[in-house]
């Protein structure tokens, strides 16, 4: 075996023994990475090891990573020049020299010392892990949407995915105030794609909150929609449908409590709002995606200084298509605040149009009368009539 390797099942029987303490690599060879660190955690009744690599642009990638990862382990190690493993039964070190000779040392001591088994159990952090997500990675949904895979490792290709969806599950979390306490909860997610929000979202409320849950998720292709409904099925998940149509035209039929929706594109955002006004929701969660139609219709000459370049008229438009809308939600009884979903490094289409139904307003006060005036003057403003 090669030192690598040798590390690698070092890491993995102290992880398995639960005499990790800490793995940390340095002198990386690629000059985008500054460093990386390997901890232990707890993930339920797993034992993990938390991967966090750390960039030379300050940003981090995270993963976990089991005992049956040594291949993982031995592949990091190959892209540092010094590994430093710390354990409760003793210590080793990974040296690879300018020539490129690698050399482990203290590992034959380390594997004596882990096997003999007498070493006090490391210090694990494992609850205020659970704390910070709300999901774990291990959730048969996320399985089965292969965003993690059989032993609830997320995938690297889909870590930002798994970030998104627990952000927007923490959003909801700060919404529970403004549902029902009790009964079934009517839910709809309109422009539902492929879904993983759909999911996410009916485990959350079932399967953690414990609530009876009927939720709806639309979307206009038939092939997602079916496969959706298929996952559903495999899932148990009773509860949940899904529906190919046009959300515009699509009718509950009766009041929602909650209207959600990821990335719904251009004026599909609209749509979905009208919807979610027209029931009356009680909570409405939505993150727009592109927006090109203020882009088209702007016509405000105090802005033109702005608009006239192409790049900043769009980021202009973005922000005053979502502030319209805000306003528009403000003028029928809604209190809301823009509020960002994931670090805007990851995707740009990181900001969640918020709106909670005020209980008591009043549609035919003079405050509803100003709020109208106000959504009037703003629209007014920014297509020139």
């Amino acid at each position: 075996m090669t030192p690598y390797e040798l590390l690698a099942r070092l890491i993995a029987r102290a992880l398995s023994a639960g005499v990790l303490k800490k793995a940390v690599f340095s002198k990386p060879k690629d000059k985008t990475v500054r460093r990386a660190v390997l901890t232990p955690r707890t993930l339920g009744e797993r034992r993990v090891a938390q991967l966090e690599i750390f960039f030379a642009d300050n940003k981090a990638g995270h993963e976990n990573l089991s005992p049956d990862d040594e291949e993982r382990f031995s592949a990091l190690a190959t892209g540092f020049g010094q590994v430093n493993l710390l354990t409760t039964a003793g210590e080793a070190e990974l040296r690879t020299s300018k020539g490129g000779k690698c050399t482990l040392i203290g590992g034959d001591r380390l594997r004596r010392a882990i096997e003999k088994g007498d070493a006090p159990p490391a210090e694990v952090q494992g609850n205020d892990r659970k704390k910070e997500r709300i999901l774990q990675g291990d959730e048969p949904f996320l399985r089965l949407l292969d965003v993690s895979d059989a032993t609830g490792r997320v995938h690297d290709k889909k870590q930002s995915k798994f970030r998104q969806i627990n952000r927007f599950l923490e959003l909801i979390r700060d919404c529970l105030s403004a549902l029902p306490k009790e009964g079934e909860l009517r839910i709809c997610d309109l422009c539902c794609g492929k879904s993983y929000l759909s999911f996410a979202v009916y485990h959350y409320f079932t399967y953690v909150l414990g609530r009876r849950v009927r939720m709806t998720g639309v979307d206009l292709k038939p092939d997602v929609i079916a496969y959706c409904n298929e996952v559903a099925g495999k899932l148990g998940f009773d509860g949940l449908e899904f529906l190919c149509g046009d959300v515009g035209r699509y009718d509950a039929g009766e009041h929602v409590h909650m209207v959600i929706s990821l990335h719904a594109c251009d004026t599909a955002t609209d749509l979905v709002l009208e919807r979610a006004m027209t029931w009356d929701a009680d909570v409405i969660l939505s993150t727009p995606c592109c927006h090109h139609e203020l882009n088209h219709t702007l016509n405000c000459a105090p802005l033109a200084f702005i608009a006239e370049h192409s790049m900043l008229r769009q980021k202009l438009c973005d922000a005053a298509t979502d502030a319209l809308r805000l306003k528009l939600l403000a003028s029928v009884g809604y209190a809301v605040c823009a509020l960002e979903l994931i670090d805007p490094e990851e995707t740009p289409k990181n900001i969640m149009l918020r709106a909670l139904k005020r209980p008591h307003f009043d549609p035919a006060s003079p405050e509803a009368e100003a709020l109208r005036a106000e959504y009037a003057a703003a629209r007014a403003f920014l297509l020139g009539g």
